[in-house]
């Protein structure tokens, strides 16, 4: 018997991958706004914690519908080196990017007053240098900006090119653990602890790696929240603010880097576990 969704043409998978992402970007968005606007969370560990507790949370509530990617970098990655159907990528991203924009709305909603008196009494105008300060409640820039206008300064801490190997970095050992954590082949796979496997592995690179990019990993987490950002009144801001890297560090880069963790599970991990699994 076919399921209510099928029946009114809506993938199972679709549903899971839109409401996965809305969720990652609810709750994770949510934290940095809490933390930017209200000083609810002190320290980059108490934003982090909620992005691995967020990841864990998604991957209960849709795996069993899409996988739970929620996240294009993973689905490209799987479908290059892990079998994932290339005729789904294209609805998985659709579906990934429009979860994190709705997201966006929904918080930007729920934080509107505490934004406004933020930009007020920081002298912020929104769509002007010094903007990042707010609008990296959405989108990402790097340096981490901290909730604090950019200066020539600040932003000599990290280039673009960095920002792109931090970006690609992260997102290879993102992919990494989630291949090997999944590996039927892997006689010490995390099994029921997957999930935390994961969310866990999302907190200790957030606590590395945010004071630097903002941490990201995930285009569909940074780019839809951007857009929405840009309708908002941000607009032009949040695509020239760091030139191109809109695009190379936090598109590209979890893109890249997702291959790389994948060609390296394949290259040494995959076979190995496969070698012990014949052998045992």
């Amino acid at each position: 018997m076919s399921s209510p969704a099928a029946r009114q043409g809506l993938p199972v998978w679709a549903i899971g991958e839109f409401f996965g992402t809305f969720l990652l970007v609810f709750f994770g968005c949510g934290s940095v706004c809490a933390a930017v606007l209200t000083g609810a969370q002190v320290g980059v560990f108490q934003v982090a914690i909620v992005w691995g507790l967020v990841i864990a949370t998604a991957f209960h509530l849709t795996g069993s519908l899409s996988g739970a990617h929620l996240n294009p970098a993973v689905t490209l990655a799987l479908a290059g080196w892990n079998g994932f159907p290339w005729k789904r990528v294209p609805g998985y991203l659709v579906a990934q990017c429009l979860g994190a924009f709705v997201a966006s709305a929904v918080l930007y909603l729920a934080f509107s007053g505490p934004l406004r008196v933020f930009e007020e009494s920081h002298g912020i105008v929104r769509g002007q240098p010094g903007s990042e300060a707010s609008a990296m409640i959405f989108g990402e820039f790097f340096p981490n900006p901290g909730g604090r206008p950019f200066t020539s300064k600040i932003m000599a801490i990290i280039g673009p090119g960095t920002a792109f190997y931090v970006e690609a970095l992260g997102t290879a050992v993102l992919l990494l653990v989630i291949l090997c954590s999944t590996d039927g082949n892997n006689s010490s796979r995390p099994g029921p602890l997957t999930a935390a496997t994961i969310g866990l592995t999302i907190t200790l690179l957030i606590s590395l790696l945010a004071p630097l990019t903002m941490a990201g990993f995930n285009p569909a987490r940074d780019f839809a929240p951007r857009v929405f950002s840009a309708f908002m009144g941000w607009g032009k801001i949040v695509f020239t603010t760091n030139g191109s890297g809109w695009f190379t560090v936090y598109i590209l880069g979890p893109i890249v880097g997702g291959q790389a963790g994948a060609i390296l599970y394949r290259l040494f991990f995959r076979r190995s576990y496969g070698l012990l699994a014949g052998g045992s």
